[in-house]
């Protein structure tokens, strides 16, 4: 399954006397099934043929370590990547050659990684528990938090921020591990295990959360600027009212958007947190913005190009349907999405069209692929990561 693990919640007792029939019933909505190779439901498009016009390359390849998934995003600083795995794993990785710098082993399983700002490197695991290293890969220092993570962290503004599956965001100081602040919200009995991250922009943490909600907190603070809604919940069933926000909430110019399961895409105005404009949207994977269009794969990864300035659907590509995409990533003419069988697609920003495609190791790619300056950096299913040239 590659954008739906399981289904969490903040009412395990009854979410375990429903768990059969809601799993089963997310797996059809969520398309987990188009990705099987036997009589998948929504059997995936086969690779399209067309003329590459864009020129990609394989870079290098390392293994991070084993397993990773919806937790597991990699970090670009400067000419370092910082990547985790679900054994443990956490290392630093040369950008230009591959080589790797260090590595260190958390000496238990990993949820979320990783957050960095180069300085200090941070994961969580499924205690919440959460470890940051310095630059050497040696432990710094461990926290608590109040429950399993399953984000990746961030790192910066002095702090490391983390997002538990009871729906609180806690701040701890990046030196001492000491906490700053603490902010929850309430949410709905059934949440989607599906890929997000949250956002550092202008001295505030941006983050989508289960119920269709993105809020804005102090860096400093952890007062909480303003809360929009993505989306409202619809329906007469619990599972038919998940609206989650998935992905990372995304910046452009004065416009933040986010995106949700069975909900819109929503753009806010980043200081006051007034909607600009919105369309009725599903997606398991989030979107993603460059200074004149947003991008987003709907939930059987037909992609999409909405004008930044209005919302205007501007076109559509189905070629990739039912592949499993993504979260898109704009890097320089095209927008990047990984799939189920970790290819890498590029598509035209203007018009969608494809213009190339790079193969990886095989296993899906869930997490975003991380733009450089280089190209991309993806990390697979199976543990691996993989820099793909992007020329002009």
């Amino acid at each position: 399954m590659q954008a739906l693990d399981r289904i969490s919640g903040t009412r395990p007792h009854r979410r375990a006397l429903r768990g059969a029939a809601v799993v089963a019933a997310i797996l059809v909505l969520g398309g987990c099934s188009m990705f099987s190779r036997e009589k998948p439901r929504y059997p995936p498009a086969s690779l399209p043929n067309f003329n590459a016009t864009l020129p990609v390359a394989n870079g290098w390849n390392v293994s991070v370590g084993n397993k990773s998934g919806v937790g597991f995003v990699p970090v670009v600083v400067g000419d370092a990547v910082y990547a985790a795995a679900a054994n443990g794993a956490v290392a630093k990785f040369s950008l230009s050659s591959g080589a790797e710098v260090w590595r260190t082993s958390a000496k238990t399983e990993l949820s979320a990684g990783v957050g960095s700002d180069g300085r200090t490197t941070v994961v969580a695991t499924p205690r919440g528990e959460v470890l940051a290293y310095d630059d050497t890969g040696a432990l710094k220092w461990r926290a608590q938090a109040s429950s399993e993570v399953t984000i990746p962290p961030l790192v910066g503004d002095g702090l490391v921020v983390v997002r538990s599956g009871d729906y609180r965001i806690q701040a701890y100081e990046v030196d001492s591990g000491k906490r700053r602040w603490s902010v929850q919200r309430p949410g709905p009995a059934l949440a989607l295990r599906a890929p997000a991250e949250m956002l550092f922009s202008g001295g505030y943490v941006f983050t989508g959360l289960p119920g269709g909600k993105v809020i804005a907190i102090a860096t400093a603070t952890g007062a909480v600027r303003w809360e929009g809604t993505v989306a409202n919940p619809s329906g007469t069933s619990e599972l038919e009212r998940v609206a989650d926000v998935v992905g990372a909430p995304v910046i452009s110019g004065r416009q933040l958007c986010a995106v949700t399961y069975q909900g819109r895409i929503n753009c806010f105005d980043v200081g006051s947190g007034n909607s600009t404009w919105s369309r009725e949207f599903s997606s398991v994977t989030g979107l993603a913005a460059d200074v004149r269009f947003a991008y987003a794969p709907n939930d059987r990864s037909v992609v999409y190009g909405f004008s930044l300035d209005g919302g205007a659907n501007i076109w559509k590509q189905d070629a990739l349907q039912n592949r499993g995409l993504s979260a898109p990533a704009s890097v320089g003419r095209a927008v990047a999405l990984g799939d189920f069988e970790g290819y890498v697609h590029f598509l035209q920003r203007e018009d969608g069209s494809l213009l190339a495609r790079a193969a990886t190791d095989g296993s899906a790619i869930v997490a975003r692929p991380v733009p450089t300056d280089r190209g991309v950096v993806v990390q697979t299913s199976k543990g691996n990561l993989a820099l793909i040239n992007v020329g002009q």
